[in-house]
Formats: structure tokens, sequence, C-alpha cells
């Protein structure tokens, strides 16, 4: 599995993290939303550069010119609610897409620090020789992402290669990917990596709660 950590070369990636990490910004929900859907954005543009591209030819008002443009087909998965701006990022700029959605809950068990993903329903097309990408706002654990990996792939089957992405991931969970994933045709890219969790198992310094930013506190 290969790692990319965007904000460590210098961009206007940094500006969109720092305002959604901002305390006295990241209340604004529809701006905190938006912030979510441009990295995404900033993502896909990055992501893109690994394709395979083939040779087409169009037609302009003036001569016909040879292009090169991705030669695979793609499928952007992200795990409901806080992935929804994030995912709209992706889909904005990568707009012919198919799209894959899970709809799961995490049940923490705070005394053992251990949690259980219960998933209720997977929305899929076909991944077989597709690019998967698999985008959620926080890689905490990676409990959920490994787990919704294997669901994606036991229902639509195995693709091409997979591109996990989050807006901030914690070391333990990029650790846990790797270990959980070991093998598979994986990239892993995140805008910014923060070293801990809280004993809440939050991604310290991180953001707070995603869903909760983006929509509103749940009951």
């Amino acid at each position: 599995m290969t790692l990319h950590i965007l904000n460590r070369e210098n961009s206007l990636l940094e500006v969109f993290l720092s305002e959604i990490r901002n305390i006295k910004i990241q209340h604004d929900r529809m701006r905190f939303r938006r912030n979510l859907e441009r990295v995404g954005e900033i993502m896909a543009y990055e992501i893109s550069k690994t394709f395979a591209y083939a040779p087409h030819t169009i037609e302009t008002p003036i001569n016909p010119i040879d292009v090169q443009l991705p030669a695979q087909d793609i499928v952007i998965a992200t795990i409901l609610r806080a992935g929804l701006p994030f995912h709209q990022g992706f889909l904005n700029y990568l707009d012919h897409a198919e799209n894959a959605f899970i709809s799961a809950r995490r049940a923490y068990n705070r005394a053992e620090e251990t949690m259980e993903v219960r998933f209720d329903s997977i929305y899929t097309p076909r991944l077989e020789g597709k690019i998967l990408f698999l985008v959620d706002p926080m890689l905490a654990t990676g409990a959920s992402l490994a787990v919704a990996y294997h669901e994606l792939i036991t229902q639509g089957g195995t693709p091409a290669h997979t591109h996990i992405a989050s807006v901030i991931a914690s070391r333990p969970g990029v650790e846990h990917i790797e270990k959980e994933l070991a093998g598979e045709p994986i990239s892993l890219w995140t805008g910014a990596l923060d070293e801990r969790l809280t004993p809440n198992l939050y991604i310290d310094p991180g953001l707070g709660d995603a869903g909760d930013l983006a929509y509103g506190k749940k009951i």
C-alpha cells in the first residue's frame, strides 16, 4: 500500500484544511460542507495523475485534435453521512463515475476501547476491473473503512485498484489499514496525518465529529 499525505507540500489545500479544523469557522455548516467538497476536488485532481490514459481524437470547430482521456471506469463509494460532501467533491471532477453508498453505524465500547461496525445496507455497481474510490473524511481507527472495503468487494467484486481517501487520518488508523488490507491493490490518500487518537477514539487534534459539523448533532 502506498501512502500520500498531500499537505506535506504547501498548496491551497492547507487553507481549506485549516478552516475545517478551526473552531471559530467550522460551525458554519455550509462552509464546512463546502470545504470538505473542495478537499475532495483537490484529491480527485491529484489522484487523476495516476490513471491510465488512452488517445482519442475529437472534432473542434477548426480541426481535429488528439487528446488523452482516462481509460478505466471509476466508482466512487462513501459511508453515510459525513462522507456525502467529500464524495460530492470527487464527483464534481469525476462526473462520469458510477457511485456506491454504504449505510453503517459504529458501536463503540469505550471501556474496552473496541468498536463494532454494523452495516445496514450497501448499494454498489459491479467493481471488477474498475478503479474504486473509497472516500470518508476521517480515518480514525480504520476499522470501518477496512470492513467497508471487504463488504464492497464481497458484493461488487474486486476492483483493479482502490484509492482510499480521507481529509484527515490518524497514524493508528493508517497502520490498521496497512495491516488489515496488506497485499490488496490499494493507495491511501489523506490531506493531513495526525499522530494520535483520544481515549474516545477521535483523531487528535483532528476536527471533532465531521458528521455533526456538516449536518447537525444526532441523537
